[in-house]
């Protein structure tokens, strides 16, 4: 044996003893920079020095709850997806990427996807959103009217929910349109996309969530004006197809 094959050898052995001595101690492996072509892993933290957690990539299993000063809250119906969750320099969640996509043995479509920005320690402002079933393909923008954590956190929409799940539907129904005028609820403010019927829309929303101008064109290029009042009543329409207006 050469030379050159005994030093090689050694030099094997000598990083297998280092690497069994990090594995055994827990001691940290020297932070550095590599080149790959391909990787494949379950999950991706991506950190700050400190360990503050500020992106996280992950497959459907290991997907994460939602995050709340860096503590992390179960979130059950988040198990059926894959995608990225964006958290701020506090450890607060600050919106994400979402998406799935399958076919049932009977045939039903269950795939959408959904890219949402939110405000600071609230839900989403912002969301881009697509949702495919066996009957239907809808695709839109939704801007969002948050109130500020001071008005209503995070903690009280979950507590909402829970006191909401002990009402009655008529009990609910003005149990949450309490919350809405008081100004404690996210509400829609502007939805641009499509709809059931296949028509393009673009409805315009007061404070409380209520459609006051809507404009349509439906499936077959009929455009059309709506607006409404408080209570849903259509009080003008325009149509594009004829010069009856009201």
């Amino acid at each position: 044996m050469s030379k050159l094959s005994i030093f090689s050898a050694g030099s094997f052995t000598t990083i297998l003893g280092g690497l069994a001595v990090f594995m055994l101690t827990g001691a940290k492996m020297p932070i550095g920079n590599g080149e790959f072509n391909e990787i494949t892993v379950h999950r991706i933290n991506v950190v700050e020095p400190d360990g503050t957690k500020r992106l996280i990539i992950s497959n459907r299993a290991q997907f994460p709850g939602e995050f709340d000063q860096g503590k992390e809250v179960a979130r059950e119906d988040r198990n059926s997806f894959a995608g990225i969750l964006f958290l701020d320099e506090e450890g607060n969640e600050n919106g994400g990427l979402i998406q799935k996509g399958q076919q049932t043995s009977d045939g039903k479509i269950s795939a959408g996807l959904s890219l949402t920005f939110d405000r600071y320690k609230q839900d989403q402002a912002l969301q881009l959103v697509h949702q495919n079933s066996e009957s239907h393909s809808l695709a839109s923008v939704k801007i969002n009217d948050v109130p500020s954590y001071k008005v209503t956190s995070m903690e009280d929409i979950r507590r909402f929910k829970a006191e909401a799940n002990k009402l009655s539907i008529d009990q609910q129904k003005a149990f949450w349109q309490r919350l809405s005028e008081e100004g404690r609820l996210s509400e829609n403010r502007i939805y641009m996309g499509t709809t059931l019927d296949k028509a393009s829309a673009l409805s315009l929303k007061d404070a409380q969530g209520r459609t006051r101008m809507l404009l349509l064109v439906s499936a077959d290029g009929v455009a059309e004006i709506r607006m409404l009042n408080e209570d849903g009543k259509v009080i003008k329409k325009i149509l594009s197809s004829s010069s009856d207006t009201n």
